[in-house]
């Protein structure tokens, strides 16, 4: 997680695009904790990859720590500083690469519920897709084994698109090739890719299969990640996982669900939701609100907003309708 996720700017630059919420909490709890309940196992440790401290400060590392400590696992913090690709940034966390393990990239979602096969040596987790020609797929042999990755193919190889997690029986074999791939310097596209290393396991024999999710969301930028905050308020609504805090004052107002409504909020003369997202201490007034995500002690007024995301700390008065606002921003 150590990208700065500009594709998600502005609410990207004040806090770290995996600790953004959706549906009332950080999209890198919700995804570490979705592959917990896949992998059905206790958990040893969660080793974070984190950037430039100066951006993922100390606030950062003490919620990546609690949220491991949940688990009941012990948090690693690494670093880093210089974005050279995937292959690189998991080098960086070369001192907790052995024994099983599971690399995930920090900025999507999934829902699932597959038994992993711990007889391969490594399971690449895929999503069925319309559109494979737009995404990195796997060819697959006829003992569905994992035999290719292919990037963005203009003819037919598979519908089964690669989603950025990744089981491995034993992690330290892909350290063994990712090194041989920094020592020797492959480069692709500019940077040290993980798919470079898993490339030369393959040809070396390790069997790799594939467990696929039943929903892949994104979280890049403002469209997606809204659309993920509705479609995870549908899953959690009908898991009947509270989502609305008992600490909240309506006057006035309409909830229509699903909604996430965070610790004091307040709402006057408003409805809120289908599909709203509103975080702790969020003030609004005299407004309609659907399909929307707004953080912490915001205060919005005379507003009617749909597929509108709002940051941390913001004023927001008036009649526009897709909004995208981050942290601290003032419209009135």
């Amino acid at each position: 997680m150590a990208g700065r996720g500009s594709r998600l700017r502005p609410h990207s630059l004040t806090v770290p695009k995996p600790l953004i919420p959706v549906a009332g909490k950080p999209i890198v709890h919700r995804l570490v904790a979705d592959i917990v309940h896949v992998l059905k196992q206790d958990i040893e440790e969660i080793a974070f990859i984190l950037g430039d401290p100066a951006f993922f400060g100390d606030d950062v590392v003490e919620s990546l720590k609690e949220l491991a400590s949940g688990l009941g696992a012990k948090a690693s913090i690494y670093r880093q500083l210089d974005p050279k690709g995937t292959g690189h940034a998991i080098m960086c966390a070369e001192p907790s690469l052995s024994g099983p393990a599971v690399i995930a990239y920090a900025d999507t979602l999934i829902r699932a519920d597959f038994n992993l096969d711990k007889d391969a040596d490594s399971v690449i987790w895929t999503k069925r897709v319309a559109n494979p020609e737009a995404y990195g797929v796997v060819n697959l042999n006829e003992n569905d084994e994992i035999t290719q990755l292919v990037e963005k193919p203009t003819e037919f190889v598979s519908d089964q698109a690669v989603i950025g997690i990744y089981y491995f029986k034993d992690v330290s074999v892909l350290k063994k090739e990712l090194q041989y791939v920094l020592d020797n310097n492959i480069i692709n596209g500019g940077e040290y890719q993980i798919n470079d290393g898993i490339k030369r396991m393959m040809s070396d024999g390790r069997i790799f299969k594939t467990g696929t999710v039943d929903e892949w969301m994104d979280c890049g930028n403002k469209e997606v990640t809204i659309e993920t905050n509705r479609r995870m308020l549908g899953f959690l609504s009908e898991s009947n996982e509270p989502l609305i805090s008992q600490n909240h004052t309506a006057k006035n107002s309409k909830i229509v669900g699903p909604c996430f409504l965070g610790e004091g909020v307040v709402l006057k003369n408003s409805t809120i939701g289908p599909f709203a997202s509103i975080g702790d201490g969020t003030i609004i007034e005299n407004s309609n609100v659907k399909n929307s995500i707004i953080q912490t002690h915001t205060v919005v007024k005379n507003a009617t907003l749909d597929n509108a995301m709002i940051g941390n700390h913001a004023i927001f008065d008036g009649d526009f309708t897709n909004v995208s606002i981050g942290d601290y921003s003032q419209l009135r």
